[in-house]
């Protein structure tokens, strides 16, 4: 087999199946920047099979979700814009299936020239977080739900967002959570979801509707938190792809719609023993461990540390709403939705964590590192948690970050986070969020003129 064509035996078997003896046109070589987008390179399947090494600039992890750069002065010569070299992770190779070519998408890794993984891309720093995890001998799982909003497409990016209009010819209509009717009024749409999925090889363990007008909350089996990170980072593409093919809009912001709940990203963690796969939260008498006391107590004490990524814009903090569907305190308690951390209902062999703070519009793969670093800290330090709320949280105070300059003030403050998460990351990812409050206020928004524009 010539050296073009041995890459493709390294392919998963769901990728086998559905190119079902087809031939591939082209290959996407993608890697998630600091705000989750796609950056890389298209090129014919001939091209990538007889390259050796694929090459992007530094500064696609410089990148602001407006496409602007941050200045990073702790970097030397940051624009001289040495190239990394951009590495295939085969077992992440997927279909394309809404692209008219027979076309794959493969996640790639960043390395250096010296071939050491780079510190800043957010697959390298979850990656860093599971291998701490294996150094003590445990592996976390998580388990991530979905939530997002099929919406009119927004054209102007001045008019407020809308819901769609679904096949009954009606503009969807809020709180009708688990309501089937209102899952089947956008049923082309979930088709076609069902249909990339799929083809992608990925299961999908439900699809609901959500409290909001055109909410949608899918969730995913658990697993590997790096690969279910990329399995969320691809499954936002194709969702959007399975929305435009049917002239609507998804959109994963925290808070798209004033009068409708936040979209979030609530992640399901647990940790086993890394031989036996026993679930350390839980003992031989199926009572709960000190290491699950820990995560917990190391959850609570430090999520404000993290806040600034798993709430990474202005708009995030929109969502933490008293009574509106999203924590608004960092309180802990058994099967409480009202609470930031809860623990579900389950035997105690599957013993879990749910974090119910982190929005849809995160990073999955900082979302989910700075999660699990979290938990991390909490074993390794002992920390106790707080009593478990028995009651509605939302009767206690506001207890989080109101905006994002007082959250990375917080991530600032954490010498734990850093040493944790890296220093170079945490440089980086700081310098970016101020570049991006500093662009979003200098914008005047509607609230402005419509109430000081005549009455001041």
């Amino acid at each position: 087999m010539s050296k073009s064509q041995a890459w493709i035996e390294q392919l998963p078997p769901a990728v086998h199946e559905w190119l079902a003896g087809r031939r591939v046109d082209e290959v996407e070589c993608i890697v998630g920047d600091i705000a989750g987008i796609a950056r890389g390179k298209a090129m014919p399947a001939k091209k990538f099979g007889r390259s050796d090494n694929m090459y992007l600039p530094t500064s696609i992890f410089f990148q602001t979700i407006t496409g602007d750069y941050a200045d990073i002065d702790s970097i030397e010569n940051q624009w001289t814009e040495a190239d990394l070299i951009m590495q295939p992770d085969f077992a992440t190779a997927t279909a394309v299936p809404w692209s008219a070519d027979t076309t794959l998408q493969i996640v790639h890794d960043a390395y250096t020239r010296d071939g050491e993984l780079v510190g800043v891309s957010p697959r390298n720093v979850l990656k860093k977080m599971v291998a701490l995890y294996n150094a003590e001998g445990w592996r976390p799982i998580v388990a991530p739900e979905l939530e997002f909003y099929l919406t009119k497409p927004n054209v102007n990016p001045d008019n407020p967002i809308e819901p769609p209009i679904g096949r009954t010819g009606r503009s969807g209509v809020g709180r009708q959570a688990y309501s089937m009717s209102a899952v089947e009024e956008y049923g082309t749409v979930i088709d076609d979801i069902y249909d990339f999925a799929e083809a992608q090889g990925f299961e999908i363990d439900t699809i609901i509707q959500e409290g909001g007008a055109g909410q949608i909350e899918i969730n995913l089996q658990h697993g590997d938190p790096v690969a279910l990170a990329d399995e969320v980072f691809f499954y936002k593409r194709l969702i959007r792809e399975a929305a435009l093919r049917n002239d609507c809009f998804a959109t994963f912001m925290a808070k798209p719609m004033e009068n409708q709940p936040g979209s979030a990203m609530h992640i399901h963690q647990s940790v086993v023993d890394n031989k036996t796969g026993a679930n350390l939260f839980n003992d031989a008498h199926d009572q709960p461990t000190p290491l699950f006391y820990g995560f917990l107590g190391g959850t609570q004490q430090h999520l404000s540390d993290v806040f600034c990524m798993i709430a990474p814009y202005v708009n995030s903090y929109r969502r933490f709403v008293r009574d509106d569907a999203a924590p608004i305190n960092l309180e802990w308690g058994f099967d409480n939705r009202t609470a930031s951390i809860r623990v579900p209902l389950s035997d105690p062999q599957n013993r879990r964590v749910e974090n119910r703070v982190v929005g849809m519009d995160c990073n999955p793969y900082l979302a989910i590192a700075a999660s699990l670093a979290c938990g991390y800290l909490g074993m390794k330090n002992d920390i106790k948690p707080r009593d478990a709320i028995t009651g509605d949280a939302y009767s206690l105070p506001h207890a989080m970050p109101r905006g994002l300059l007082e959250a990375l003030d917080l991530f600032d403050a954490s010498d734990d986070v850093r040493d944790t998460l890296g220093a170079e990351f945490c440089t980086i990812y700081r310098s970016i969020k101020h570049h991006e409050i500093e662009e979003f206020s200098q914008v005047i928004s509607p609230w402005e003129r419509d109430h000081l524009l005549l009455n001041v």
